[in-house]
């Protein structure tokens, strides 16, 4: 099967900037500067393919590369150093398709980029840019003319210089102005003042009575699972990139509201998980992720689809998914996606490993289960998609019963294939009637799978509109399997994230909330509490 590309560019700002020209193309930087882009995540403004996507230009490999979509200016590529660097030297390896004028721009957030170097007359080959004594932790390479018709296309780009945090042992500043707000029976939201530091912040950790109970990248971390009618005791510590860590905040009294918690209870989520490797490997990532399910220690755990690569025969559930993941089999609430139809008989690997009452616990690969106030339903959306000859009229009639007969004042909907993706596989017209059937029925949570990165989106309408009345769709394909390129994102998307990670959902009897928690249980992302319609 061919996954379907979406291209799109995005057209970023044009910074007026003086032109520094490109045959200045000094020879090595200092001898202190160590390379540090290789194997970095990137994002990219487009894609031409898959096959050529921006992680390909930080290898290290001089036969490999990153292509944009054809014929768009401008177009970018940017590099995550992971902590502040000096930045002295940028070596670009163009393939045919350079360009012809672009700059070069460093950033300490990732939204805010500074220019460092800019080059009006570029003539392809390698541009070795050097003196350039930019700072920040991200790294952007912006072409703004192509030389050829088609986009940019790099074999390889290389960022040297030095880390900012080596023999730092000053600590970050105390936060201050620690307050609480959306304070429910379950849940307080919590923002301080973002402390400084001589190198940079790198993130937050959040102690309630005195033990961490979880850390932020911002100065914002919503706090759940809490008891209603209870006070807590909330402070903050500042961490920087050296592992110094701030004096704890001034503290602050917490007491959650009465009622509306009785039904509270915590899930854990994710799609796209157990590659063929296992946890002797490095790079094997679901063994990773399993621990932050661990970490979660949710009532149920929700997979959306694709939970064994690549032909999802039992002995790969035997091999690889069951040696982590399977921890939580017996509190796991699965759907299948089009892997799982990859097996010699279709869902046949995946019906074998987790058994009729798991798999199919409504005789269906699609069911529907209650837990507190919420309903929870699971699609098999391989019967809606077109990669797979199943017929989606008796599942859509299903759901529609089903739908008709819930009882309960939540409802939620899960599934492999998403209606709107930010990602490689992009939109899914397939998925229409699903989609619509969703909206009409007042569901209040979607998710899926099947592109590898997250994202959470506003509340939207058919249409993908923005609109309170609609369902929160989080694509969670960020399960353990390698990551897929991801664009700008829909004007509806709230957060893209092109990471790993597992997704913790906290329900109450009328609300919930979505925290992602990445490999070291760092929060990455956490949405507002929403109310059930």
């Amino acid at each position: 099967m061919k996954r379907r590309t979406k291209i799109s560019a995005v057209l970023l700002p044009v910074l007026l900037v003086a032109g520094l020209g490109a045959a200045a193309q000094a020879t090595a930087g200092t001898t202190a500067d160590s390379l540090l882009s290789q194997q970095k995540p990137v994002l990219t403004s487009s894609n031409e393919s898959s096959a050529l996507s921006g992680d390909k230009a930080v290898d290290g490999s001089s036969t490999t590369r990153w292509g944009s979509a054809e014929g768009i200016d401008p177009q970018w590529i940017s590099v995550d150093l992971g902590q502040p660097a000096t930045v002295n030297r940028v070596k670009l390896k163009w393939e045919a398709a350079y360009g012809k004028a672009y700059r070069i721009e460093t950033s300490t957030d990732g939204t805010n980029f500074t220019t460092i170097k800019t080059v009006t007359n570029g003539n392809g080959g390698t541009d070795d840019l050097t003196g350039l004594g930019g700072n920040g932790r991200y790294v952007r390479l912006v072409g703004t003319q192509r030389a050829t018709a088609y986009g940019y296309s790099l074999f390889e780009l290389e960022v040297y210089g030095t880390t900012a945090s080596s023999g730092d042992t000053q600590g970050p500043t105390v936060p201050t102005g620690l307050a609480a707000s959306g304070i429910t029976a379950t849940s307080a939201n919590l923002s301080w003042t973002a402390s400084t530091d001589n190198v940079g912040v790198s993130g937050y950790d959040v102690l309630r009575n005195g033990a961490v109970v979880g850390s932020a990248a911002t100065t914002q971390y919503n706090d759940t699972g809490l008891t209603a009618s209870t006070a807590y005791q909330y402070t903050v510590k500042a961490k920087d990139l050296a592992g110094n860590t701030s004096a704890a905040s001034s503290a602050i009294t917490v007491t959650t509201s009465a009622g509306g918690g009785t039904g509270s209870f915590v899930l854990a989520a994710a799609g796209d998980i157990a590659d063929q490797c296992t946890a002797s490997s490095t790079s094997c990532v679901h063994p990773k992720t399993a621990k932050v399910v661990d970490f979660i220690k949710p009532a149920n755990v929700i997979t959306m689809g694709d939970n064994q690569y690549d032909d999802a025969h039992l002995s790969d559930f035997q091999n690889y998914y069951d040696k982590t993941w399977g921890k939580f089999k017996a509190i796991t609430k699965p759907v299948p996606g089009n892997h799982e139809t990859y097996d010699d008989t279709p869902f046949g690997g995946y019906e074998k490993y987790f058994g009729n009452a798991i798999a199919k616990p409504q005789g269906k690969r699609y069911y529907s289960w209650e837990k507190g106030n919420w309903h929870f339903i699971a699609v098999d959306s391989n019967d809606f998609s077109g990669e797979y000859d199943g017929s989606p009229a008796p599942q859509l009639a299903w759901l529609k019963a089903d739908l008709a007969a819930n009882t309960k004042g939540c409802v939620a909907v899960y599934y492999h294939h998403p209606r709107f993706s930010s990602g490689d596989h992009g939109d899914n017209d397939a998925v229409v009637p699903l989609w619509e059937t969703i909206v009409n029925a007042k569901v209040d949570l979607v998710l899926n799978g099947h592109d590898h990165h997250y994202e959470r989106f506003l509340p939207q309408n058919k249409s993908g509109g923005v609109d309170a009345a609609g369902p929160v769709q989080i694509i969670g394909g960020m399960g353990g399997k390698n990551l897929y390129p991801v664009t700008s994102g829909h004007p509806s998307t709230a957060k893209l994230v092109e990471g790993f990670g597992v997704l913790k959902l906290s329900m109450t009897d009328n609300t919930f909330q979505s925290t992602l928690l990445g490999l070291n249980n760092q929060v990455l992302d956490a949405s507002p509490t929403y109310s059930c319609h």
